[in-house]
C-alpha cells in the first residue's frame, strides 16, 4: 500500500516537472496605445514573460478594414502613426495566438 502511493506520488511529481517547461515557455501578448494630443499616437508592445516586442507588426485600418499603415514596432516595442481622422483600428501582430486588436475609439489621451 505504502509503495503504490509512493509510486503515485513520484508520478506526480514526473507529471508536473514535464508540464512546467511548457507553461514557463508560455507567454500572453501585450499592446497598449495612447493619443499623445499632439495628432499622434503611440502604442507599445510586449509579453507577459518580459519579453521585448521589436520587430512585431504593427497595422493601422480604416473603419471598412483597409490598411492605411503598417510598420514594425522598434527597438523599444514602440510605434508611433499619425491618428486617422476617421475610424481606425490597431493591430498588433505577433503571429497566430499573439494578435491585439484594438478598436481606435478606446484610446484616449
Amino acid at each position: 500500500m505504502i509503495v503504490k502511493m509512493k509510486m503515485r506520488v513520484v508520478l506526480v511529481i514526473a507529471a508536473l516537472a514535464l508540464a512546467l517547461p511548457g507553461a514557463a515557455l508560455a507567454h500572453t501578448a501585450l499592446c497598449t496605445c495612447f493619443d499623445n494630443a499632439d495628432g499622434t499616437i503611440t502604442c507599445e508592445g510586449g509579453f507577459s514573460d518580459g519579453s521585448s516586442a521589436s520587430g512585431v507588426a504593427l497595422i493601422v485600418k480604416d473603419g471598412s478594414g483597409k490598411v492605411i499603415e503598417q510598420g514594425a514596432m522598434d527597438k523599444t516595442s514602440k510605434y508611433t502613426f499619425k491618428k486617422p481622422e476617421s475610424a481606425y483600428m490597431v493591430v498588433f501582430d505577433a503571429g497566430e495566438g499573439h494578435k491585439i486588436e484594438i478598436d481606435g475609439k478606446k484610446i484616449l489621451e
